[in-house]
Parts: structure tokens; C-alpha cells; sequence
């Protein structure tokens, strides 16, 4: 579940609180934002685990996640499926508390959340599927305050899925060794020496579709220097 490690949960909260700040122009429901907070971490969790459960026969092959209980046999397969299905089942009733919108969002990101860890073995860019399923908090946001995905949302969704790829191509290419070995694709793996201009443009892209978000959602001069 990787709890000691929370920057997992942060990356995946921060747009979500974005997104439902913008959505409540400011002032969010309380209860909304606990059952995201909440949902946010409990399906962080699961995701860890059905990550780990895929790739339990290639972590060993790979120095920063050989130490990991399933790679090294502390967890059963069995046990790890177990607890998955008991978080999901969480998650499940957390959200079931919202709108309809919101439950329906909620199970294409279950489908996300259990398709990701595949895709790197068919994909050579997994990065963007991770991208999106880290970044479906923001239509779920919006889904649970207005019960609606306007303009803005997508924006800011698109935006999210690009800061996504980029930062975990930068995660990447620390594995990119031992990944070439094992034939593990990636983002990272596919740009090769080229890794930095990809990051770069996607840096600008980011930029670009932060600003469309600020004009969409009509910001003031604090948001755009904050870009800067």
C-alpha cells in the first residue's frame, strides 16, 4: 500500500483539490471533500497493490523495487488480491454516497486503476495511460459539485494528465537500465537520449493548457503568476 511513502497520495490529490476548489468557485462541500480525500487515499492504496501484484515477477529485476513484499515472496498473490478487492469495496462505498455522475466516473477509473499495470508490457507509452487514471479525480471533482464536467474540467484534466507524464517519464529513466534489460516499456525507454526534448515540449504544453484553465475559470492575476 506503500502508506510510509505518501507522495504517491499527494500527486494524486493535488488536482483533485484543484479541481474541486475550482468547481466550487472557491468553496467546497465539506462532505465532498472528505469522501474525495478519503477515496483518494484508499484507491492510491489499491493502486499499489494491483501494481505490485502485475509486476511481481519483474520486480526482482529491478533494484528499486526488488525489496518490494510481493517481489520477494513476504506477501502471497492470494493476499494481495484480497486486500485489493477489501479497498475497492471501500472506495466503493465512499463514493456511492455522491451522484450518479460520480459513480459512474468511479468505475471507469476501477477499470483504469486495474489496466495501467498491464500496459506496460504492450504499450511503449504507459505514462499516458497512467496520466489519465492518476488524473480522474478531476472529472470526479466537478462530477460531485455540479454534477456536471464543464470546459474548464477537461482543461484542467488535460493538464493534469500531461504533468503526469511528465514527471513519471522523469521517474522512468531511473529504471530505464534495468527495464531495457527485461523489456519493460516506457516513455523513458522510447525517447531514449531524446527524454529531455520530450519532457521539455510536454513542459510547454502544460504550461499552455494552465493558462487556458485560468481563462476558462476566469483567475485572477495570483493565478498566472503563479505560473510564472
Amino acid at each position: 500500500m506503500r502508506l510510509h511513502r505518501p507522495i504517491g497520495i499527494w500527486l494524486l490529490l493535488w488536482p483533485t483539490l484543484w479541481a474541486l476548489w475550482i468547481a466550487a468557485a472557491g468553496r467546497p462541500d465539506a462532505t465532498v471533500f472528505v469522501i474525495l480525500v478519503l477515496g483518494t487515499i484508499v484507491v492510491r492504496s489499491a493502486g499499489c497493490v494491483i501494481n505490485d501484484f502485475v509486476d511481481r515477477k519483474i520486480d526482482p529485476h529491478v533494484a528499486r523495487t526488488a525489496d518490494r513484499p510481493l517481489a520477494t515472496g513476504e506477501v502471497a498473490p492470494v493476499e494481495a488480491l484480497l486486500l485489493f478487492a477489501a479497498l475497492m469495496l471501500i472506495a466503493l462505498g465512499l463514493v456511492l454516497t455522491l451522484n450518479t455522475l460520480t459513480v459512474r466516473f468511479a468505475l471507469a477509473g476501477a477499470v483504469l486503476t486495474v489496466l495501467y499495470p498491464f500496459t506496460k508490457r504492450f504499450l511503449s507509452t504507459p505514462q499516458f495511460v497512467l496520466g489519465v487514471a492518476f488524473s480522474w479525480g478531476v472529472p470526479m471533482a466537478f462530477a460531485a459539485t455540479v454534477n456536471d464536467v464543464p470546459r474548464v474540467g477537461w482543461l484542467l484534466f488535460l493538464a493534469t494528465v500531461i504533468w503526469v507524464v511528465v514527471y513519471d517519464t522523469q521517474y522512468a529513466m531511473t529504471d530505464r537500465p534495468d527495464d531495457v534489460k527485461i523489456g519493460v516499456r516506457s516513455t523513458a525507454v522510447l525517447f531514449g537520449e531524446l527524454d529531455r526534448a520530450f519532457i521539455a515540449g510536454l513542459q510547454a504544453l502544460l504550461l499552455a493548457s494552465l493558462v487556458l484553465v485560468g481563462r476558462s475559470a476566469a483567475m485572477g492575476p495570483w493565478y498566472y503568476g503563479g505560473l510564472v
